[in-house]
């Protein structure tokens, strides 16, 4: 009697484990199918926020070489407005020179502004002059001291300007 109530328990016992075992699998699934889900969220959650930082760096560092090289475009726009005493041919090879990075910076996308007659915006210009002109519109640029420029919606550097009040 011993022995059958021993059986008896085991099979009790051997029933009860398949039973945990089976619920344990269905748990495992559907926990494995919850996880892989938000594993999957959090992969393309992780890909768009890299992709950001990532073109975010991009324009960053475009910015900070153009800002580097922007004297190097001043220097030609002074050297090209003294012309005393220059050749014709030399002029006219640094005018090249310049239209060529001109050119360089527009394919780039980078963009120019900051033209006598413009509006003042306080946002794209720096005044560092004010006169009082009545041959001018008001807030009205009427010289350029340095070009501004731009990459997309961020100033590279203002352009520098006198305004009339």
């Amino acid at each position: 009697m011993k022995e059958n109530k021993k059986e008896k328990d085991f099979e009790k016992s051997s029933s009860k484990e398949q039973e945990n075992t089976q619920e344990k699998e269905q748990n495992e699934e559907t926990f494995s199918k919850d996880d892989f889900l938000r594993l999957a969220a959090e992969y393309d959650n992780y890909r768009k926020r890299t992709q950001k930082e990532k073109n975010e760096i991009y324009i960053v560092a475009k910015c900070d070489l153009v800002s580097k090289l922007l004297p190097f475009v001043d220097n030609f726009e002074v050297a090209l407005e003294n012309k005393t005493n220059v050749n014709e041919d030399y002029h006219t090879g640094m005018q090249m020179i310049l239209n060529q990075f001109n050119q360089i910076l527009k394919n780039e996308g980078i963009e120019a502004f900051g033209q006598k007659g413009d509006t003042f915006d306080p946002n794209i210009h720096e005044a560092i002059m004010h006169i009082e002109d009545e041959n001018f519109d008001e807030n009205s640029v009427i010289e350029v001291f340095r070009t501004g420029y731009r990459y997309k919606e961020r100033i590279i550097r203002p352009a520098t300007v006198k305004v009339a009040n």
